[in-house]
């Protein structure tokens, strides 16, 4: 253990991490959401139906949802430099052969692939975060890196259409899963965890820990066999069901902009392929500010001494209840007013999305790792729930059904947080 000495003044290296796991993140997102850019080109050389269509755009979920308790559990027992470096390169590499498809069935196969892959990423990226950041940083710190699939979406969304545009659909899965591979080598050499990090200071250490942050030793003790009652917990409590359902909302709406949303303009709204491109990078910048926003607001009244139960909840109750507002669009008649309120919708799913908080809040200490699965599991049911529902309410040519599907659910969030989380405080088991 590093001597502590208190003239020394704490290193940052905590936010070097932070920068790693927000590529990360931009990287995880591209690749799910590269299908939807590509959309519109596959379909017209395939000759999808829009049910085919929302099949292959779900065909992610189904196996990212499987593995996300399995995932929890490889994050239990694995390092999370191991583990990430392996999980990067392996869903890349699925990327990359998403380029060779040759009809639905390849397709529909490799995308499921993907989603094996990436199922670690964010237990992965909690238990990172859990180690590296005290409760106090931990709300901020989640919302920056929460933030990687907004902002580089944002960015990424016209530079994607630039590059299936020379390249075709085709090399658009190549290039984005050559990314992937290179980054999951830099991930390999450049991430330790706290206690092998030879640059990180014992000052920086102690800061971590009095502010509650759990450190890889720790997590260590927890390496231990997966118990079925675990499981049976974490699905006990109701405090954590409102957390599973909201989740579950906040999927809803952040699925409907990673697949449907371009074809969305393009087909049904009858707006350029280039010029959707910048049209869709609006709302991702409009759910980047609305995270950072939440979560940086969320710390600010947590230390201006409001209670956690408001500082945590009030802005995921709110942002939730923003993204309804995503029904405007069937009344919007020009493009400004579409993407206007697909912005407002989108704000607010990013001004909710700071929900990671309250797995690493809430859970009981020796559960963080096991609840982070289920919490994702049940919150990537939208993945699979909400493509397919919008193929088939879209399948008549009219969109307007789907859109109200989407803001039902939002609302339906909203309402689980408002009276099923209720007190935030950590809930206590028998270990």
């Amino acid at each position: 253990m590093k001597t502590i000495n208190s003239n020394v003044t704490p290193t940052k290296i905590r936010y070097r991490v932070l920068l790693l796991v927000f590529v990360n993140v931009v990287i995880n997102y591209m690749d799910r959401s590269n299908l939807a850019v590509a959309a519109s080109e596959i379909d017209r050389e395939f000759k999808f139906t829009p049910v085919q269509l929302g099949l292959i755009f779900s065909a992610f979920s189904w196996t990212y949802l499987a593995f996300q308790v399995p995932g929890g559990i490889l994050v239990n027992r694995f390092a999370p430099r191991a583990l990430y470096a392996f999980s990067l390169i392996a869903w890349s590499l699925a990327t990359v052969m998403q380029g060779f498809a040759r009809g639905f069935v390849t397709l529909f196969g490799l995308r499921m692939a993907t989603g094996v892959f990436e199922a670690p990423a964010f237990p992965i990226n909690n238990r990172v975060v859990s180690n590296w950041f005290p409760d106090q940083e931990r709300a901020s710190a989640i919302a920056v890196y929460t933030s990687g699939q907004f902002l580089g979406l944002a960015f990424l969304m016209p530079v994607l259409s630039t590059v299936q545009l020379e390249f075709g659909w085709r090399g658009l899965f190549v290039v984005t899963g050559l990314i992937g591979i290179v980054w999951g080598l830099v991930w390999w050499v450049c991430y330790r965890d706290p206690s092998d990090h030879k640059s990180v200071n014992a000052a920086e250490l102690a800061h971590i820990e009095r502010g509650g942050g759990l450190l890889d030793q720790q997590q260590a003790g927890e390496k231990k066999a997966f118990r079925w009652a675990d499981l049976k917990a974490v699905l006990s409590y109701r405090k954590l069901w409102g957390i599973y359902i909201g989740q579950f909302a906040v999927n809803s709406t952040l699925w409907f902009f990673l697949t449907w949303f371009p074809k969305y303009l393009v087909d049904y709204r009858g707006m350029d392929f280039i010029q959707s491109g910048y049209w869709a990078a609006v709302p991702y910048l409009a759910a980047f500010v609305g995270i950072l926003c939440s979560g940086f607001l969320s710390d600010w009244l947590v230390k201006k001494g409001v209670s956690p139960a408001k500082a945590r909840k009030r802005p995921i109750i709110i942002g939730l209840l923003v993204s309804a507002t995503i029904l405007g669009a069937n009344y919007a008649d020009t493009p400004g007013w579409i993407i206007f309120f697909m912005s407002l919708s989108f704000f607010g799913v990013g001004f909710a999305s700071i929900t990671w908080i309250f797995v690493s809040t809430l859970a009981p200490k020796h559960l963080i790792n096991l609840t982070g699965g289920v919490f994702n599991f049940i919150g990537q049911l939208a993945g699979i729930v909400v493509p397919i529902v919008i193929g088939l309410l879209a399948s008549g040519g009219n969109f307007a059904p789907a859109l109200v599907f989407v803001a039902v659910l939002g609302l339906v969030g909203a309402g689980s947080y408002l009276f099923l989380v209720g007190n935030v405080e950590r809930i206590k088991t028998e270990s």
